[in-house]
């Protein structure tokens, strides 16, 4: 299986990898048919993304799109973080071929839920 040198950066210095005590959202997601396993994590001031951290148990590429998700999101207003699409993330990440796709997937959909289980709050 082959890497776009992108995907072979984060996964091998992930960016923001790890726990995040005291977030104000927090999300666990399990891809149903591959079962990589997705936490994502973030604090929020001003309306602005904060810190963002996300821990996985998974492949190589689920790995990268926390990573690079991580990283596309740190700084943001929620209403820009919520403009992300799919392709977004696909575009920095290099591109993923069809087996590894589901790890834009599983780093999106915790997106979405994340951002959800904030605007609940509000």
């Amino acid at each position: 299986m082959s890497y776009s040198p992108q995907v072979l950066e984060h996964f091998e210095h992930p960016r923001n990898a790890g726990e995040l005590p005291g977030a104000d959202a927090e999300v666990l997601l399990e891809h149903p048919v591959c079962g990589d396993i997705m936490r994502l994590a973030i604090k929020v001031a001003d309306g602005r993304v904060d810190q963002v951290r996300y821990q996985t148990r998974g492949c190589v590429a689920s790995i990268a799109a926390g990573s690079c998700l991580t990283e596309m999101v740190a700084g943001r207003s929620l209403a820009d973080a919520e403009k992300i699409t799919r392709e977004d993330l696909l575009n920095n990440l290099g591109g993923l071929n069809s087996a590894s796709m589901h790890a834009s997937h599983l780093a999106m959909d915790a997106l979405e839920q994340i951002l959800k289980k904030l605007q609940s709050r509000k």
